[in-house]
């Protein structure tokens, strides 16, 4: 049995790695189009990615849309939260559910209303249309996992500053935020992972000059394939990889680095 499911897990880790490791080197091939074996190595598509503006201004549009809507969906998720999870009123399963619907309806039908509806307001291609539309995709994610945190709270702790004198908003700085801070980096983490890679609303919705990388990588591979695209997707990659790798190694480094003070210290004492 164990061999069995030791098996399974090594097919879902190669079926899901393949691709991966097919685009990096495609990245480095000298071909004039996606070509797998490369004819060729160079360095030529990376350079391109870094010179051209075609690249970079559609890269640059995509972090500063990814970063407003984190911020813009954290201002609306994190109320939004506390006030669904620890009070209760009428309408409040309505609300959850309004909440949610985002992840039920295809993004294509969203896409749809979103360019009728922020077209009447006038920011459609606009930076600002492009946030304003992946919040409402970002924040049933948001909810969801800031919500299951919040359910976990042990809330005496709050009780207990309260009953010593803390004021309500010097508990929630000193109490309630830091123990939800890792619930509020991750939600905040997927909410910019998702608006950087959504493609169908920004499709929609981001025009010619708040065009974003994915939108840029999908008119790209539609009209020539570039090589460049691989270049992108192997950049992206090693960023994510970077992501969850710095964090262990980082914590790793911190206690090998205490030890030998604790050491010394033992030593002394």
């Amino acid at each position: 049995m164990n061999r069995l499911l030791l098996s399974i897990g090594v097919f879902a880790v190669i079926f899901i790695a393949a691709p991966l490791v097919i685009v990096v080197p495609m990245s480095f091939s000298n071909a004039r189009s996606l070509q797998f074996p490369p004819p060729g190595y160079w360095l030529g598509y990376y350079q391109a990615y870094f010179t051209d503006m075609r690249w970079l201004r559609p890269t640059w549009n995509s972090i500063i849309i990814a970063s407003g809507t984190t911020v813009l969906t954290m201002t609306l998720v994190v109320p939004a939260t506390f006030a669904l999870v620890r009070h209760r009123f009428a309408g409040k399963s309505f609300a959850d559910l309004m909440l949610l619907m985002p992840l039920a309806v295809p993004h294509i039908v969203m896409a749809v209303g979103y360019y009728s509806f922020l077209g009447k307001l006038g920011i459609v291609q606009t930076h600002l249309g492009v946030i304003v539309a992946h919040t409402c995709l970002t924040v049933p994610i948001a909810f969801l996992v800031l919500s299951a945190n919040l359910k976990g709270f042990d809330r005496t702790l709050e009780r207990a500053a309260i009953s010593l004198g803390a004021s309500p908003w010097r508990t929630f700085i000193h109490i309630t935020l830091p123990i939800l801070k890792p619930g509020l980096i991750v939600s905040a983490l997927f909410t910019f992972v998702q608006s950087f890679d959504e493609t169908v609303v920004a499709i929609f919705i981001s025009g010619r000059d708040a065009a974003t990388l994915p939108r840029k990588m999908f008119d790209s591979i539609r009209q020539e394939a570039d090589p460049v695209i691989a270049v992108v997707s192997t950049l992206l990659f090693l960023l994510v990889l970077a992501g969850i790798v710095a964090p262990p190694l980082w914590k790793a480094l911190r206690t090998r680095m205490k030890a030998p003070a604790l050491s010394s210290g033992d030593f002394q004492s």
